[in-house]
């Protein structure tokens, strides 16, 4: 059995023959594949507007720069998930409050949120971890409330759906990451969905230098622009999106259905919710038969990829300068020391899963 990796960009020659006809066109910035995709991905995620960024930090820190965020506020952000989602706050100077997650979802748990807002709070971020979309009504039911802008990330959450709706329409602003090994692909790159003109013409300025017109500067702005190139590798690799998601979604149920050893706990999907298996999670609890750094070298000498996303909770971030005793999020601080991430990817067959359940439940 060849090693199976933990990731691996699936890439075709329908998408190597896109980039190389926007190479042989010359036109290599941001021109008309930038334009196509975004009106491609706003339809597919039944979302008004779409802008098509370099990255998916920069998407988070467009959307926040879009909606006002800045010095003196507050921004609600989940304790687990990637770094990019609070250090976004951090770049628009406005400071990241940590709001503890479910241990079943491993979501922003919505009891957890309105004791974390302040007279400062502008906005919620919730992000879809691991291609598992959030309690969305519930957390705009906060924000309602509240007048919070909701913003999603939905970096590893593309094409998943909570009772029929896709992610990325639902809050003021969506973010989404086309990294390499994501859901789909443009090697870098990014989107913000939104529902809101305004926004989007906001979020055009700040994507561009904040110019108004060209050499007309009218606010704060950044180059963020996606490249032609980037851009006709995401036109090809949403068209397959559909059928990788579901190939993920198999995967995950034969790893659900034939993993079987005491102290391991399989993800959880509650009702309602079609997650897209961005990373397949799973739980060490106390009763499992190894601890999760010896397990883990027990997948790598039987050719195994794993990894740990992630390992250290947010608030112990030493960038967030937080004082952590006592915790402030113990769900969270749990979760980073039991997770474990196992190949699902959709290049791994049948006879690769079936091997990676017989090594794991060897360890009995």
């Amino acid at each position: 059995m060849d090693p199976i990796p933990i990731a691996r960009p699936v890439i075709g020659r329908d998408e190597i023959d896109a980039v190389t006809a926007v190479l042989e066109s010359g036109m290599l910035a941001s021109g008309s594949r930038v334009a196509e995709l975004e009106r491609s991905f706003a339809d597919y995620c039944g979302a008004a507007h779409a802008v098509a960024v370099n990255n998916g930090t920069a998407a988070l820190h467009a959307a926040l720069m879009a909606a006002g965020i800045g010095h003196g506020d507050e921004v609600i952000v989940p304790a687990f998930t990637f770094y990019a989602t609070a250090s976004s706050v951090l770049m628009c100077g406005a400071t990241p409050v940590f709001a503890d997650v479910d241990e079943k979802t491993f979501n922003i748990d919505p009891r957890k949120i309105s004791a974390c807002i302040t007279k400062k709070t502008k906005a919620v971020i919730g992000v879809h971890i691991f291609g598992q979309p959030f309690d969305i009504p519930a957390v705009q039911e906060i924000c309602g409330r509240h007048k919070l802008i909701l913003i999603e990330d939905a970096a590893q959450a593309h094409g998943a759906s909570l009772n029929g709706k896709k992610v990325g329409s639902s809050g003021d602003l969506a973010c989404f990451s086309f990294y390499a090994t994501k859901n789909m692909s443009t090697g870098e790159g990014g989107m913000v969905t939104t529902g809101s003109k305004a926004l989007n013409d906001r979020l055009r300025l700040v994507i561009n230098h904040g110019q108004s017109e060209k050499y007309l500067h009218t606010c704060l702005g950044y180059n963020y622009r996606m490249t032609d190139m980037a851009a006709a590798l995401g036109i090809v690799q949403l068209k397959k999106l559909d059928g990788f998601n579901e190939q993920r979604r198999k995967n995950a149920a034969y790893l659900n259905a034939h993993l079987s050893v005491n102290g391991l706990v399989t993800p959880v999907t509650p009702k309602g919710m079609q997650p897209v298996f961005h990373q397949y999670v799973i739980r060490l609890t106390d009763e499992f038969p190894m601890n999760r750094a010896a397990f883990m070298d027990y997948l790598k000498e039987n050719g195994i990829g794993s990894a740990i996303h992630y390992p250290i909770p947010l608030p112990r971030q030493p960038v967030f300068g937080l004082k952590n005793d006592p915790d402030p999020c113990p769900v969270a601080t749990r979760l980073a020391a039991s997770v474990l991430s196992l190949p699902v990817h959709p290049s791994v067959d049948e006879k690769q899963l079936a091997y990676i359940c017989d090594t794991i439940n060897r360890v009995k």
